[in-house]
């Protein structure tokens, strides 16, 4: 029975422990503050792959939509580091552009094996390391077999060869394309090309096959012309051409013999497409956007020559559009290979999935903020937008508080003085006058100084005393002497009381003011707030689109973060809004509720010396 007890026992820890989540990787090397984790989809939804990719080279587009740490990765990128799944194996990689200005990074990645249709491969981006070494290898990137790739993104000279082989550009009359399938690409207009000389790594032949490909945006108006073209033009070679916008493949043989098998389809102008040719023993088959569309039966030569992009050796007409991503192997690739390339460097694909940013500390402890990695993700002119706000922000509650403690005081201190100045009988007006009206109106004072630093002496604060102690100043003007018993028969003229009245309304009128003063700022914070977080939202929406689009990475996944950090500025914005829009509207009443006690006082002073003087 124990027995029983005791396997049952290790059963049930057996299934819980099979049942918990495992436990997150550790951290590959603490000297790396951050981590990002990175997701290949094979399935149908991703890559759509039916059978195994090994190698697989994929395309990492960081933009603010997916990424908001530029600022934390090292100069010229030197501290990015990929690691797979396991955090503990190195992948190999090499950044083609990283800009932590303009926020944008394109970096490719070699992992050894992609299984087909899966979603469980993961690798991690590591970076936060200031005194870590570059660590990029462009020579190991791509697979062996790969001779050469051009990604175009020189900014002056030749465009060079991203493969240890060095099959550089030497010839170009092309022109830099700023928004490509990945970063910069190349244009061409009629008869300009770039072309690659020959060199022994550039040989192919029928017994190993080759693979030919390329990313292409022809414009609407190109009739027909050469996008590739692999071999000496006097000699054996292979083409890819288009002909009222389907593509072809065409074989010519040393004697000059051609043929060609054309795509039953046309592609769409001014949309980039992959066009792709493989050939082995004696197969050409061509590839549109990753799906065989044409296949030629032939004997294959062996090529080798020049490399030409559009008319690179001086031809006549041709090609008109853009260029991306030209990559040659020496072995023909299959068509998961192929589509594999498309689905991870074509605008819109969904092969890669972008997790988020985690910190080491907080990685450890478990701890997750949505809202931290938002604020990461806010753009630089974001930031000055909040900012800005920031200030507006301080600036309105240091007016609401001074001034609601100004108006509290004020408040409290009129009705002390309005109880006590009904208890006045009219011989005795003049008894709670201070002979001492040094500073008392403290003209100049802000609310800032009153508030906290001002005289709280009795009725000091009271705006109704100031009003009643200019009315007594131009009582006792007019009557030449003090008001009391021995000037119980002196007389005021309705010209006079009307005087002191007009006089009691301009001190009121400056009470007025000085109780509205500042409250300005509270309405430049409600309506210049919302406005100023709306400018940076806008700002920041475009940023992140343009970012994408340099990228070429366009789907909801790499819009949505963007989009949100853009938000974060119209929050800001009604931050700083709403408080003012509460506190405005609470000074507000204050100030007219005083304003009528100023009034109503005014009126009772007039009719008591009215009434004494008449």
């Amino acid at each position: 029975m124990k027995e029983k007890l005791m396997a049952a026992l290790l059963m049930a820890l057996t299934l819980l422990f099979g049942v918990l989540p495992a436990e997150a990787g550790t951290w590959w090397n603490p000297d790396w503050a951050y981590r990002k984790q990175i997701t290949v989809d094979t399935t149908p939804a991703g890559a759509d792959l039916t059978s195994d990719v090994q190698p697989g080279v994929v395309l990492v587009r960081l933009h603010t939509g997916n990424f908001g740490y530029f600022l934390d990765v090292g100069n010229k990128a030197k501290d990015l580091r990929f690691i797979a799944g396991d955090d503990q194996t190195p992948l190999k990689f090499h950044v083609e552009r990283f800009d932590p200005i303009n926020e944008m990074g394109l970096i490719w990645v070699r992992l050894p094996v992609v299984k087909a249709n899966d979603k469980s491969l993961t690798f991690y981006m590591y970076y936060g390391n200031p005194s870590a070494k570059p660590g990029g290898d462009s020579g190991a990137t791509f697979p062996e077999t790969t001779v050469l790739v051009q990604h175009f993104d020189n900014t002056g000279g030749m465009p060079k060869d991203a493969t240890a082989y060095g099959n550089n550009v030497t010839i170009s009359t092309a022109e830099a394309l700023r928004a490509s399938v990945s970063g910069q690409g190349a244009a061409l207009k009629f008869n300009q090309g770039m072309t690659v000389p020959a060199s022994p790594s550039l040989q192919f032949d029928a017994q190993h096959g080759w693979t030919f490909s390329i990313w292409a945006k022809a414009e609407k108006s190109m009739r027909s012309g050469p996008v590739l073209r692999v071999g000496d033009s006097r000699g054996a070679n292979v083409s890819l051409e288009l002909s009222s916008m389907r593509p072809s493949v065409v074989l010519r043989d040393a004697a000059g013999r051609k043929q060609e098998a054309t795509s039953p389809s046309a592609v769409q102008p001014d949309a980039w497409h992959h066009l792709a040719i493989t050939g082995q023993g004696g197969e050409l088959t061509l590839y549109v956007d990753g799906e065989a569309s044409g296949s030629l039966s032939a004997t294959l030569p062996a090529l080798q020559g020049p490399v030409v992009v559009g008319h690179g050796d001086g031809g006549r007409g041709g090609f008109v559009g853009g260029v991306d991503e030209l990559r040659l192997s020496n072995v023909a690739l299959s068509a998961d290979t192929l589509r594999f390339m498309v689905k991870g460097e074509g605008p819109g694909g969904k092969l890669l999935t972008y997790g988020e940013d985690g910190k080491k500390d907080a990685e450890e402890s478990g701890e997750t903020s949505y809202f931290m990695v938002t604020l990461h993700n806010v753009t630089l002119d974001g930031w000055v937008v909040i900012f800005v706000l920031l200030i507006m922000a301080a600036i309105s509650w240091v007016v609401m508080i001074s001034k609601g403690l100004v108006v509290q005081r004020t408040g409290r201190e009129n009705q002390l003085f309005q109880r006590k100045f009904l208890a006045l009988e009219s011989e005795t007006i003049d008894e709670l006058d201070s002979d001492d009206d040094e500073d008392l109106d403290e003209e100049g004072a802000s609310d800032v100084m009153l508030a906290f630093g001002g005289d709280h002496g009795e009725f000091k604060s009271s705006n109704i005393y100031r009003l009643y102690h200019v009315g007594i100043k131009e009582l006792h003007k007019r009557l030449g002497h003090s008001v009391g018993t021995e000037a119980i028969e002196m007389t005021l003229s309705p010209q006079a009381v009307d005087a002191i009245r007009v006089t009691m309304d301009g001190a009121m009128t400056r009470e007025y003011q000085r109780l509205n003063s500042q409250m300005v700022l509270l309405t430049i914070a409600i309506s210049g707030g919302p406005f100023l977080g709306l400018l940076g939202t806008v700002v920041g929406v475009m940023i992140t689109f343009a970012a994408i689009a340099a990228s070429g990475d366009v789907n909801v996944n790499s819009i949505a973060p963007g989009i949100a950090a853009a938000l974060v500025a119209t929050v800001a914005g009604l931050a700083v809004a709403i408080p003012a829009l509460f506190g405005y509207n609470y000074l507000s009443t204050r100030i007219k509720e005083i304003s009528a006690d100023m009034r109503v006082f005014i009126d009772e002073f007039v009719a008591k010396i009215a009434e004494m003087h008449s």
